[in-house]
């Protein structure tokens, strides 16, 4: 397929963005689909495994399993349900809130290094250029925009 220069230059911003959050994935010792787990609980903490199976665009049965493996890894727990005392919801615990906070800071750290090799000009540009991409709206429900995690929310 040919693409056009905008199409390829949004495919590699796309692939520049995994590729800085695989190596902080790795750098963090945990794995994306786990971090994008810890992303939307944060966004969301008191989800059900159902809720966060919607977050994640995931089946039910692979949130649960992911749910089970945050749980055993202490990054996340399941408490009974306020609302209904037959399901739990799922929170981070502060083990998983500081790996979030460090995969984050491993994330800014290697895209801060990709704007600092532009000269200042451009730099603006492109910061000008996300800061409109990313305003309009809000993302879709567990999209993991960087620094939408809600503190307050948190236990």
């Amino acid at each position: 397929m040919d693409r056009d220069t905008d199409e390829r230059v949004l495919l590699a911003a796309v692939r520049t963005a995994m590729g800085v959050s695989v190596r902080a994935a790795d750098l963090v010792g945990t794995s994306p689909v786990q971090l994008r787990a810890l992303t939307v609980l944060s966004e969301r903490p008191g989800l059900s495994v159902g809720q966060l199976a919607e977050g994640m665009r995931v089946a039910v049965s692979t949130a649960s399993r992911l749910a089970d493996r945050l749980a055993v890894a202490g990054l996340a727990d399941r408490r009974p349900s306020a609302a209904d005392g037959r399901s739990v919801t799922l929170r981070l615990t502060a083990d998983g809130e500081q790996l979030l906070d460090r995969y984050d800071d491993l994330r800014l750290a290697d895209l801060t290094a990709c704007l600092d090799r532009l000269p200042p000009d451009r730099r603006h540009r492109v910061l000008a250029g996300l800061r409109a991409l990313t305003s309009p709206a809000e993302p879709p429900a567990g999209t993991g925009r960087v620094g939408a995690r809600r503190r307050e929310d948190q236990p």
